[in-house]
C-alpha cells in the first residue's frame, strides 16, 4: 500500500481529532467533544459496558458518570495506526493510557486499552463516527490510599487576583 504526502495530511487531520477527543474528556468540556463526534456516532467504551447509539446518547452518558469536580482523569492515546480507506473514510487503533481518581466514591483506577475507531468525512472535516475500547489490563484500588493527596485540580476554584503594588 501507498501512502501519499496527502493521505498524511490527513492523518494528521484524524490524529488532532483524537488529541481533541481525549482533552475535551478529561477537561468536562462536552462542547469540545460534541465537534468530534458524528451525529450517528456508535461507541462501545470499556468492552461494551458503556455503549450508546448516536451523539446525544453519548454525550448524555458520559455526562452522567463524569460531570463533576471529583472526578479527575487522564485519558492519552498514543501509538496510532491510521488507515486511510477512501476520500471520506478511514480507521484507527489507538493504544489507551488512562487513570481516574474518583474523590467523591474514594478509588482510583488505572488501565490500558485499545481503542478501535471509525472516521467519516463530512463537509470537510473528519469525524469520529465509531469508537470503543477493549481493555488490555485494569486495576482498581479502594480507598484511595491515605498518602495520596490531589493537591491541585483542573476543576479547582482560580485564586483570587492578588493586587501588585507598583
Amino acid at each position: 500500500m501507498v501512502i501519499t504526502l496527502d493521505d498524511y495530511l490527513e492523518i494528521e487531520q484524524i490524529r488532532q481529532l483524537k488529541y481533541r477527543y481525549f482533552r475535551a474528556v478529561d477537561c468536562h468540556d462536552w462542547t469540545s467533544l460534541e465537534t468530534c463526534l458524528a451525529e450517528d456516532v456508535k461507541t462501545s467504551l470499556d468492552s461494551g459496558k458503556y455503549s450508546f447509539d448516536c451523539r446525544t446518547a453519548f454525550l448524555d452518558g458520559l455526562r452522567a458518570i463524569m460531570d463533576r469536580p471529583t472526578l479527575l482523569c487522564k485519558h492519552q492515546g498514543h501509538h496510532p495506526e491510521i488507515e486511510i480507506l477512501g476520500p471520506d473514510k478511514a480507521r484507527g487503533t489507538w493504544y489507551l493510557e488512562d487513570h481516574v481518581i474518583d474523590l467523591e466514591g474514594d478509588w482510583m483506577l488505572h488501565g490500558t486499552a485499545f481503542y478501535q475507531d471509525e472516521y467519516i468525512k463530512r463537509d470537510g472535516n473528519w469525524l469520529i463516527v465509531s469508537t470503543g475500547y477493549r481493555r488490555v489490563f485494569e486495576t482498581l484500588t479502594s480507598p484511595i490510599p491515605e498518602q495520596l493527596k490531589v493537591t491541585a485540580s483542573l476543576f479547582d476554584a482560580p485564586a483570587p487576583a492578588v493586587a501588585r503594588q507598583v
